[in-house]
């Protein structure tokens, strides 16, 4: 019995899956299909890729079969392993975009007060983050910008005393001031212009009535 190399051809062909190989005899002629097919590959598109079909005698197909379908199939195969990686590829992307997706909502969650929050809650975490600025400028040494920086009695009505306090204990660390500067003006020390008419008004720096007034 002759010994065919049919198969060692087939083996020299690089590519992965099954290799499905149809022969129809009609009188002289053959006709061949050649159809690769890969389980591993998970896109339906695979589907799509007709059989390679070659038609001619015995001896036409023993001289050039394997030089006809070499390269399509090895093409084929390859195109099969892309595909699968990009399926991969895509579902990693899907999922890390999922990841940060979360990431992203689990943050904007913890940024948002709850819903359960009361005024007065958000209102007193408030007033503890401007203090906090308040501590911070203190132990930086500047304390006028941290007198300023003491909400007004207005703003938190029932912390008074204690902003009063506050604002006290920094203006006792001011440096001195040679020209008798006072601390920055706002609503709690602003006074109002003594408008009551004065007789000293009208007298000069010895307390001499001006000539106008003497008459």
């Amino acid at each position: 019995m002759p010994v065919t190399n049919f198969f060692a051809h087939i083996a020299a062909i690089p590519f992965e899956g099954c290799l499905n190989i149809t022969v129809k005899k009609d009188g002289e002629q053959l006709t061949t299909a050649v159809l690769l097919q890969n389980d591993g590959c998970g896109d339906a598109a695979k589907n799509h890729i007709p059989p390679l079909i070659l038609k001619g005698s015995a001896k036409e197909l023993c001289e050039g079969f394997f030089d006809a379908i070499s390269a399509p199939v090895a093409e084929t195969s390859k195109l099969f392993v892309n595909m699968e990686q990009y399926l991969k590829g895509q579902e990693t992307a899907r999922n890390n975009a999922a990841m940060e997706k979360k990431k992203t909502e689990k943050a904007d969650k913890a940024d948002k007060p709850d819903k359960t929050t009361t005024p007065e809650e958000i209102k007193e975490m408030k007033y503890k983050g401007i203090m906090a600025e308040v501590d911070k400028l203190e132990a930086a040494g500047k304390y006028r910008e941290a007198w300023i920086k003491v909400p007004q009695a207005s703003e938190f009505p029932d912390k008074t005393e204690e902003m009063q306090k506050r604002r006290a204990s920094l203006s006792a660390k001011f440096d001195p001031d040679l020209f008798g500067a006072t601390p920055p003006e706002t609503e709690e020390n602003n006074v109002e212009p003594n408008t009551d008419y004065d007789a000293t008004d009208d007298t000069d720096a010895e307390g001499i009535p001006d000539e106008g007034e003497r008459e």
